[in-house]
């Protein structure tokens, strides 16, 4: 691409992938076809519950895979930690769209429940969103939630191309999540066609919103020093 490129700041791109993220989120739920597998497993167990909400389902789960991250990464860092940082402030920002927005909000509007065409739009604009907002999180040197901060950190760890990595973590949060499922309720809860075709398709739009992304903008953090104590 010839010419200059946008110059951008990590933390203002951090900020911007919480709020497209949980707005994502939302949406694919109200769309109901599936929600992501990423977050099936939190969505299946507040749905199972009932006295938690989706965003606190998000907790317990990352609360689980950065118990594995850790494991994997064979060490522990204060830093770290900020991942749950990430964690809550999505978590809260995702029960705020829920709450605020009518249509999000699953005891005003129930999900599922509007014309064909806008559930399509919901669900496309929702897969869009989510692919878009995760390479964001990649980009800024600040920590994503635990499931993003678990694909960047591993691959890197082990030296895996993060886009396959990616795709394969996809595949296997399908997996974890038609099994809780099953145990759970018997049936499909949260997983529907769109799921699948999130499964499919998410890692590869991440990879080609990486690459577009790499020759438009020009990313720096607005605060060397602090963005230096962010190495894995």
């Amino acid at each position: 691409m010839s010419g200059k490129k946008i110059v951008l700041h990590g933390e203002f791109v951090y900020a911007a992938a919480i709020i497209l993220l949980s707005l994502a989120v939302a949406m694919l739920s109200a769309a109901n076809f599936g929600v992501s597998m990423i977050v099936a497993p939190a969505y299946i167990i507040s749905q199972k519950l009932g006295v938690i909400t989706f965003g606190q389902g998000e907790y317990l789960v990352q609360s689980i895979l950065f118990i594995v991250f850790c494991i994997l990464m064979k060490k522990v860092k204060i830093v770290y930690f900020s991942s749950f940082a990430t964690c809550l402030i999505y978590g809260a920002v995702l029960d705020l769209w829920r709450w605020a927005v009518p249509l999000f909000n699953p005891n005003i509007t129930e999900p599922g429940s509007m014309s064909l065409p806008i559930r399509i739009v919901l669900f496309l604009g929702g897969m869009i969103l989510t692919s878009f907002s995760v390479m964001l999180f990649y980009k800024t040197y600040l920590y994503p939630q635990v499931y993003d901060f678990f694909v960047k950190g591993i691959s890197a760890r082990f030296g895996k191309d993060r886009t396959k990595f990616k795709i394969a973590f996809d595949f296997s949060c399908l997996a974890v999540s038609c099994v809780l499922t099953l145990v759970l309720f018997r049936k499909f809860v949260g997983i529907g066609v769109g799921t699948l075709i999130l499964t499919a398709l998410n890692g590869f739009i991440i990879g080609w919103f990486d690459k577009l992304f790499d020759r438009c903008v020009d990313l720096r953090p607005l605060f060397p020093k602090f963005a230096a104590k962010f190495d894995l």
